[in-house]
C-alpha cells in the first residue's frame, strides 16, 4: 500500500512573507510577535489567517497529510498553527540544519529525503536550490512549489499542488478546485 501523500508547508516564505517591505504588511496578513527558544527579542512575522482553511482544503481534496517543514520545527505548532486555525501536524526534524544549503541543495533536502521515503510530496518553499529540481525529479513524485518570500503563497500554488497530486491538468479555475 503506499502511503498517504504529503503537502510540506515551510513557514518563512510561503506563511510569512518576510521579504515585503518592512514597513508595508501585505493585504490580508496580521502582525504577530512571537519569540521562539533561543531568541532574545521576539520576531515580527506577518500570518494571513486564510491560508489555515485553504491548506485544509487542498489535503482534504488530495487526501495528503499537511507537514511542518519549517526550521521552526514543532514551534511552528505552538506558534503558526493556532493562527491559521490549522490542528497540531505532524513536523520533520532538520536538527537545526534546514538553512545549511550545501553543494548546490536546500539544507533540508537530506532529511526530506530520509522522512518522506518513497511517499508522494508536494514541497513549498522559498529557498529551492538551483540542484533541487535534479533531485525532485530522480524522487518519483516529488513537487517543488516554490513561493515568492515578497508574496506568501496563493492560489495558484494550491492549484498546482491539487493538480500534482489527481493528475489533474492545471485548467483555469474550474468549479471544484481549491479557492480562498
Amino acid at each position: 500500500m503506499l502511503s498517504r501523500p504529503a503537502i510540506l508547508v515551510d513557514v518563512d516564505g510561503p506563511l510569512n512573507p518576510y521579504l515585503a517591505k518592512p514597513t508595508r504588511r501585505p493585504a490580508g496578513y496580521s502582525t504577530h510577535r512571537i519569540r521562539p527558544a533561543g531568541f532574545f527579542r521576539p520576531l515580527r512575522v506577518w500570518l494571513d489567517p486564510s491560508h489555515g482553511p485553504w491548506l485544509l482544503s487542498l489535503a482534504a481534496a488530495t487526501g495528503a497529510d499537511l507537514v511542518w517543514a519549517t526550521t521552526w520545527e514543532h514551534e511552528a505548532n505552538e506558534f503558526i498553527g493556532p493562527v491559521l486555525g490549522l490542528p497540531e501536524l505532524e513536523w520533520i526534524d532538520f536538527g537545526g540544519r534546514g538553512a545549511d544549503h550545501r553543494d548546490g541543495h536546500h539544507g533540508k533536502v537530506a532529511a526530506i529525503t530520509e522522512w518522506a521515503g518513497t511517499r508522494p510530496i508536494a514541497w513549498l518553499d522559498d529557498e529551492f536550490q538551483k540542484r533541487d529540481p535534479e533531485w525532485a525529479a530522480a524522487r518519483p513524485g516529488t513537487l517543488l512549489v516554490p513561493v515568492d518570500a515578497r508574496k506568501g503563497i496563493g492560489i495558484s500554488h494550491l492549484d498546482r499542488i491539487q493538480a500534482f497530486f489527481t493528475g489533474a491538468a492545471l485548467a483555469p479555475r474550474s468549479p471544484g478546485r481549491v479557492r480562498p
